[in-house]
C-alpha cells in the first residue's frame, strides 16, 4: 500500500450572531411573528472558522472573537497539529487575511499547500453548506444568552454531525464545475 493520500482540507468562516436567525416560520395570517430574544442584540457575535475534511467526511469548528490574519496563522497551527506528518492541501476563499503575507509565509513553513477559490465561488465552497446546516440546526428561531451557550452548542452541532459522515459528505458535496444553463439563472446577461 502506497503513501496515504493528501488531506484535503475547505477552511471558511463565519460571524454567528447570539440572536435568533428567524428562517421560515408560522403565525395566523395577517399576524407578526414573534420570537423571545434574551439576548443583547446583533452586536453580540461569535466568529468560527469552520472546516471539512474532505477526506473523512468530517468538520471541525473553531470559535475566535474574530477572522483575521492573527486567528488564521492560529487555525494554520492548529491544523498542522491535527495531522503532523500528512500532505495537506486548504482551500479556501479570498479573504484579505487569507492572502497575508504572514499567513502565506507561515503555509509554506508548516508544509500546507494553499489553493484559493474562485473570486465569488460558494458553489465550490462546502462549509458554505455547513454553514447552512448550522443555522436550521442551531440558530433558527433560538437566541443564545451569552457567546459560551452559542459556542457550546455549535460544539454540540459539529459532534453530532460527525457521528456520521455519509451524511456529512451528502450534506456538504463539493462541487467541481457549473452548469451553464443553470448559472444563466443566475447572472441575467
Amino acid at each position: 500500500m502506497g503513501p496515504e493520500p493528501p488531506l484535503l482540507v475547505y477552511i471558511d468562516e463565519a460571524h454567528i450572531h447570539q440572536e435568533a436567525d428567524l428562517g421560515d416560520g408560522w403565525a395566523p395570517i395577517g399576524e407578526r411573528l414573534w420570537v423571545g430574544s434574551h439576548t443583547p442584540g446583533l452586536s453580540a457575535k461569535v466568529s468560527f472558522y469552520g472546516l471539512y475534511f474532505y477526506n473523512a467526511g468530517q468538520v471541525a469548528i473553531w470559535d475566535f472573537p474574530c477572522g483575521n490574519t492573527e486567528h488564521t496563522l492560529m487555525v494554520l497551527q492548529r491544523l498542522r497539529a491535527l495531522e503532523p506528518d500528512r500532505e495537506i492541501i486548504l482551500f479556501w476563499d479570498g479573504a484579505p487575511y487569507h492572502r497575508a503575507g504572514a499567513v502565506t509565509t507561515l503555509a509554506s513553513e508548516l508544509a500546507i499547500t494553499l489553493l484559493p477559490l474562485p473570486s465569488y465561488s460558494p458553489d465550490f465552497m462546502p462549509v458554505e453548506a455547513l454553514w447552512r446546516w448550522l443555522r436550521e440546526d442551531v440558530t433558527d428561531h433560538h437566541c443564545h444568552a451569552s457567546a459560551e451557550e452559542l459556542t457550546a452548542r455549535v460544539s454540540d452541532f459539529a459532534n453530532t454531525i460527525n457521528r456520521d459522515p455519509f451524511t456529512v459528505a451528502d450534506r456538504l458535496w463539493t462541487r467541481t464545475t457549473l452548469d451553464p444553463e443553470e448559472e444563466k439563472l443566475r447572472i441575467p446577461c
